[in-house]
């Protein structure tokens, strides 16, 4: 695996807004998971040769470093740029070496991703938890196995998170879904959302965050389209997709408000939490250190 310079593994967000993440660190740069939506493939973030998966030379040291600067005992994400925990982390053990010194610094965590490789850590983040707040989030998109080999043609199968989710969930683990995005055209369909929101609650899922929709911006917008072009032929999604979006950044479903009032009285029945406040509350309000940020 080749490894690339690196100055800082900690960049500090502009908001709490998103899961009451305070700081986010990536501990490594690309992604192999071919999903054909991926807005980090966009030409903004200036990341060549994204497929290749590539991590950050002397990252750990680096973390610890930060860590010990620090006075306030936050909650700090990973899984914005890159997958934590792509096919490499088995050996590499990057997030497993950052998450344990989360722990020994008495910081909380949050983790998105798409592979089951995350339960590898379960004990960690349960030693996490016994101080400080832990949110793992699972990302899925489609209740079928054979769609999402199209669309995320290197990540783990929807089946697979699901079984994820059920072990993170009886470990006493704060898990949920990322519901997100959700393709226009694709998987904007009424029996695909409550699919994916039965299993979860079946999985034992806390919540679930959804944006019924995508992004698309320079870079990953030529992308995304010829990608359906190849995935699906026939079914002239391209066309579709320019008709309606344009060069667009925001591409909403359709059929955005039906879906979320299915979506959310499907959750309310089952207890699931959907609201971002309500999902920080949730599992940021057992600490009661006043310098966590709660919203």
């Amino acid at each position: 695996m080749e490894y690339i310079p690196a100055k800082t593994i900690l960049s500090r967000n502009k908001t709490t807004a998103w899961f009451g993440i305070q700081e986010t660190m990536n501990l490594y740069r690309g992604c192999c998971h071919g999903c054909i939506y991926c807005d980090s493939r966009s030409d903004c973030y200036h990341i060549e040769h994204f497929d290749t998966v590539r991590g950050k030379a002397n990252a750990i040291p680096l973390l610890e470093k930060e860590l010990r600067r620090k006075r306030n005992h936050i909650v700090i994400g990973t899984g914005a740029m890159s997958d934590p925990y792509n096919p490499f982390e088995k050996q590499e053990q990057l997030t497993k070496q950052a998450l344990e010194l989360l722990d020994r610094y008495q910081f909380g965590c949050s983790v998105a991703t798409k592979s089951n490789l995350i339960t590898r850590d379960i004990a960690i983040f349960q030693q996490i938890q016994s101080h400080s707040p832990v949110l793992c989030k699972i990302t899925i998109t489609s209740g079928e196995d054979d769609l999402a080999k199209k669309v995320e043609p290197y990540a783990p199968l929807p089946s697979q998170r699901w079984d994820a989710i059920r072990q993170l969930s009886r470990s006493g683990i704060f898990t949920g879904v990322l519901l997100m995005p959700v393709l226009p055209f694709l998987e904007d369909q009424k029996e695909n959302i409550l699919s994916i929101v039965q299993r979860s609650q079946e999985a034992g899922a806390r919540f679930i965050y959804p944006a019924f929709g995508m992004t698309m911006r320079s870079g990953q917008r030529e992308w995304y389209l010829d990608q359906l072009e190849q995935q699906f032929p026939g079914h002239d999604l391209k066309a579709r997709y320019q008709k309606r979006y344009g060069d667009r950044y925001q591409c909403t479903s359709p059929y955005a408000k039906e879906l979320w009032h299915v979506f959310s009285e499907t959750c309310q029945s089952y207890g699931i939490l959907y609201r971002m406040q309500d999902i920080i509350a949730a599992y940021q309000g057992g600490y009661r250190n006043n310098q966590l940020c709660f919203f």
